[in-house]
């Protein structure tokens, strides 16, 4: 028996080598493979034509290609590749296709201009659906080839250092993402930006990081437009940009600048959800910055004040709050939902900021917590005497997102709502887990309630 088990033992030992010795990726069809291709670099993939005759060609049927010049030796190795990989009697189509091309001292930039041109054509042709294009000659912007700019597959665009050219068409019926990042233009013409972000019926996300030789009014005329995000941290032109938002279903607007645009927001749906943020090149902008952007601002305040539900970061609450010290605030007269997130200093602010909030009934709050802020004499003193409008006639539900561990400050806050909200529905609160979490318990069981129909849930 003993004998017989070791033949068993031999042969299973033998059936498990022969297969591992069995090439299972060969043994998938060509679709898999080349999808699996897609995934690694350039020369990687072609490096895997050495395999076998069948593995020779399979590389150039790929979904997908990063084609980066700074991987390659030389230019020559680098457009080889691409010719091959984008020749004429390619059929298949293209997935994702990125080009960056960063130009050595020994290059020709007019060797560039050409190779790029043809293979953006050649990507249109193929049904491109993701591109990404970066060049970085010396000097030299790359103007994008205007089949571009009528993709009838193209889903996601991003573009980084090239120049936007004039067109009698654009017509891009699939672009839901698009990405500007130091954007020439061939002219400083107003309508090229305009008529190309029109021209995007479905468009979703736009973010514009910088601007080259842009016009002086920008418009973002949109009727699909969601996220929108613009930053500007240094001039690339001695004139100063007026930017025009009119993009009705506008949800998400994010604005880092630190220069002096002009910004106009037209035609915001009162019921719209906005999530906004506005810095000034800083971290956190000061009073000093603020009221040298003080025009700034008040082009923009009484454009978003229209929008039912908003979510605020810590930027743009001390930007309204030192804003509030120059020139009087806008009612938010719409705005039912209000999602903020505050600096426990700045919390002796919100009452009245909520002052101009008269319909608010529901307030998610979070807390920006920091050791040495929580712990400060001036939180211990810290009061909230002011009660606003709307914690007597609208507000319904209050929500501290920040765990509670028990400080004065937070207590405090805790108190101003349960005291002070006449109809208030529903308090969430979050406990951190704690030795003193039975002592936290008691003290908000003693805090009296104005509203008897209050209910605190703990969480």
């Amino acid at each position: 028996m003993v004998g017989g088990g070791k033949k068993k033992q031999t042969r299973s030992n033998r059936s498990s080598i022969h297969r591992l010795k069995e090439d299972r990726i060969s043994q998938l069809p060509d679709s898999l493979l080349c999808k699996i291709l897609g995934h690694l670099p350039a020369k990687e993939a072609v490096k895997t034509s050495v395999l076998s005759t069948r593995w020779k060609s399979l590389w150039l049927w790929a979904p997908s290609l990063e084609l980066d010049s700074n991987k390659f030796p030389d230019f020559n190795a680098f457009a080889s590749l691409g010719d091959r990989f984008f020749d004429s009697n390619r059929v298949s189509c293209i997935d994702k296709l990125e080009l960056k091309v960063y130009e050595s001292d020994n290059d020709d930039v007019e060797d560039y201009v050409a190779y790029f041109t043809s293979w953006i054509d050649a990507a249109v042709k193929r049904k491109v659906q993701h591109l990404h294009v970066v060049s970085l000659p010396d000097e030299y912007s790359f103007e994008i080839p205007i089949s571009l700019y009528i993709s009838q597959t193209l889903a996601f665009l991003k573009l980084q250092l090239v120049a936007l050219v004039s067109a009698e068409s654009f017509s891009l019926p699939c672009l839901k993402t698009m990405h500007l990042e130091e954007i020439w233009f061939q002219y400083p013409n107003e309508t090229t930006f305009e008529r190309l972000v029109s021209s995007c019926p479905v468009l979703e996300e736009l973010k514009i990081i910088e601007f080259g030789n842009a016009p002086n009014v920008f418009r973002v005329h949109s009727f699909s437009l969601k996220r929108l995000e613009i930053k500007i941290r240094y001039a690339l032109t001695d004139d100063y940009l007026n930017v025009v938002i009119d993009a009705p279903l506008l949800r998400w607007l994010r604005i880092d600048d630190c220069l002096s645009e002009r910004y106009m927001i037209n035609n915001l749906d009162s019921g719209a959800k906005l999530d906004i943020s506005l810095s000034f090149g800083e971290l956190l902008p000061n009073e000093e910055t603020v009221s040298s952007k003080r025009y700034i601002i008040r082009d923009l305040l009484p454009r978003i004040s229209e929008v039912g539900e908003m979510i605020m970061y810590l930027d743009i609450f001390k930007v309204i709050h030192y804003y509030s010290k120059l020139e009087p605030l806008p009612h938010f007269g719409y705005m039912s939902r209000l999602d903020i997130t505050l600096c426990v200093s700045d919390l002796k602010w919100l009452p009245t900021f909520l002052e101009h909030c008269p319909n608010l009934k529901s307030l998610v709050l979070k807390l920006d917590t920091q050791f040495k802020e929580i712990h400060s004499e001036e939180m211990k003193q810290i009061r909230f005497s002011h009660v606003p409008q709307c914690l007597l006639s609208s507000l319904k539900f209050v929500d501290i997102k920040s765990t509670i561990s028990g400080y004065t400050a937070e207590m405090k806050l805790v108190r101003y709502f349960l005291e002070s909200s006449a109809i208030l529905k529903k308090l969430t609160l979050r406990l951190k887990y704690c030795s003193n979490e039975i002592v936290i318990f008691k003290k908000l069981l003693k805090i009296p309630r104005r509203s008897t129909k209050c209910q605190v849930v703990v969480l």
